[in-house]
C-alpha cells in the first residue's frame, strides 16, 4: 500500500495531536496540529474547509488526502419522553446505534463500541446481532461528536455524561476505547471530565486489569445480572470463561481512584433473578466492595424469552440492597423507540416516524 492510499483510508476524527502532526508533515509547525485537533473535537467542524485558521492551500491539500470521518445519519427516532435514538452509517456502509437521554440539568449519551456484540447475554436484543466488527476510536468518538453537534451540547456549558453501554463489549475493543477516551477527555478538544465517562463490561477479567492500568480511563461498570454462579452461567455464557468469583476477585483488586466507586448493573427478570433471596445473595457477593448498584427492570423486545418484574418486586429488591450500599432503580428511557438498555438491535419502530 502506498503512503497516499494509506492516507485516503484514514479519517481525521480519531487522530490525536501527534498523529495529526505526522499527517501534516515534518515541515508543519506543531501549532497547526493543535489547531486541527481543536477544530475537530471542540468546534466539531463538518469539513476541512471549515478549519479557517489553516491556510487555504493547506486545507485543500489535507482535504484531498484524508476524509474527515463523520458518521452519516441513517435514521433518527424520537421518543415521547424526549429520548433520541440515532442509527448512524459508517464509512463501510455498516450501521451502529447511539442514544441521547436528555434530563433536567444533564444530558447522557449512550454510545456503541462494536457493530453488534459477541457476548451472548440471553436477555439482550443486541446479542441477537452477533459481532460484525470492532469500531475504530474515531467511530466511537464520532457518535458523541455527531449527537453533541445535532443537539448543541457542550461539556463546558452543561453536564454531559457519556456511557459506553450501547452495542458491543467495550473491553474486547479496549485499545480503541482508551484512545476514544483520551480524545473525548482532551482539554483542548471535547473537554469531558473522566468522572463523566463510564464503560460497561460483562466481565472480561484480563481487560479489566489493562483498563485499571491506563493513565486516562473511564469509570467502570460491571454487568452482574445474577446472584449465583449457576444463574449467571445461564444468563451470561461469558461466565463459563470468566467465573463469578474470579470476577469479584478482580473487582476487589481494581484500582479505584479517590472519588470513584465501582458500579454494578443488575437486570431484573421476572421469576428468574428478582426474589428477596436473590437480593440477599447479591448483598453478600458485593460485601467489602466500594460500589453502588443500578437496578434495571427488563426492557422487553421481540425474541427475548423473559418478562419484566412487577414494580413492587423491583422496589423490594432495592430496599434490601440499600441497607448495604447505594442502590438505584434506573428509569427506562425510550422504550417506545427501542432505545432502552438492552434494546439496541437496529429495530424499525412501527408507528414512530424516523427522520433522516
Amino acid at each position: 500500500m502506498t503512503v497516499e492510499s494509506k492516507l485516503m483510508d484514514q479519517a481525521l476524527i480519531g487522530l490525536e495531536t501527534a498523529e495529526i502532526q505526522e499527517l501534516l508533515g515534518a515541515g508543519s509547525p506543531p501549532y497547526r496540529a493543535r489547531q486541527v485537533y481543536r477544530a475537530l473535537y471542540r468546534q466539531r467542524v463538518r469539513s476541512v474547509d471549515e478549519i479557517s485558521v489553516l491556510p487555504k492551500q493547506m486545507r485543500e491539500d489535507l482535504g484531498r488526502r484524508v476524509a474527515l470521518g463523520w458518521p452519516e445519519l441513517e435514521r433518527r427516532y424520537e421518543s415521547t419522553d424526549g429520548t433520541r435514538r440515532y442509527l448512524l452509517r459508517l464509512a463501510d456502509g455498516r450501521t451502529v446505534e447511539a442514544v441521547l437521554m436528555p434530563e433536567a440539568g444533564r444530558d447522557t449519551i449512550c454510545i456503541s463500541t462494536q457493530v453488534g456484540c459477541p457476548v451472548d447475554c440471553k436477555f439482550c436484543l443486541t446479542a441477537l446481532l452477533g459481532l460484525e466488527r470492532n469500531l475504530t476510536a474515531g467511530e466511537i468518538a464520532g457518535q458523541v461528536l455527531y449527537i453533541a453537534r445535532d443537539n448543541n451540547l457542550d461539556p463546558a456549558e452543561g453536564r454531559v455524561n457519556i456511557v459506553m453501554m450501547g452495542q458491543g463489549e467495550p473491553l474486547l475493543n479496549l485499545p480503541a476505547v482508551l484512545k476514544a477516551t483520551r480524545i473525548l477527555t482532551g482539554r483542548e478538544g471535547f473537554g469531558l471530565s473522566e468522572k463523566r465517562l463510564t464503560v460497561s463490561t460483562s466481565g472480561i477479567i484480563p481487560r479489566m486489569e489493562e483498563l485499571g492500568a491506563a493513565s486516562v480511563r473511564p469509570k467502570l461498570a460491571i454487568s452482574l445480572n445474577a446472584s449465583s454462579e449457576e444463574q449467571r452461567r445461564e444468563l451470561m455464557p461469558i461466565t463459563r470463561k470468566y467465573g463469578l468469583q474470579s470476577l469479584l476477585d478482580a473487582c476487589r483488586r481494581y484500582p479505584l481512584r479517590a472519588w470513584e466507586k465501582l458500579t454494578f448493573e443488575y437486570v431484573l427478570l421476572a421469576g428468574v433473578n428478582d426474589s428477596e433471596e436473590d437480593a440477599r445473595r447479591v448483598t453478600r457477593l458485593l460485601s467489602n466492595l466500594n460500589c453502588k448498584v443500578n437496578l434495571i427492570a427488563l426492557n422487553p423486545g421481540p425474541g427475548i424469552p423473559f418478562e419484566t418484574p412487577r414494580p413492587e418486586l423491583v422496589l423490594r429488591f432495592q430496599e434490601i440492597l440499600r441497607k448495604s450500599f447505594p442502590c438505584f432503580v434506573r428509569k427506562p428511557r425510550g422504550l417506545d423507540i427501542y432505545a432502552a438498555c438492552g434494546q439496541l438491535k437496529r429495530v424499525e419502530v412501527v408507528g414512530i416516524e424516523g427522520s433522516k
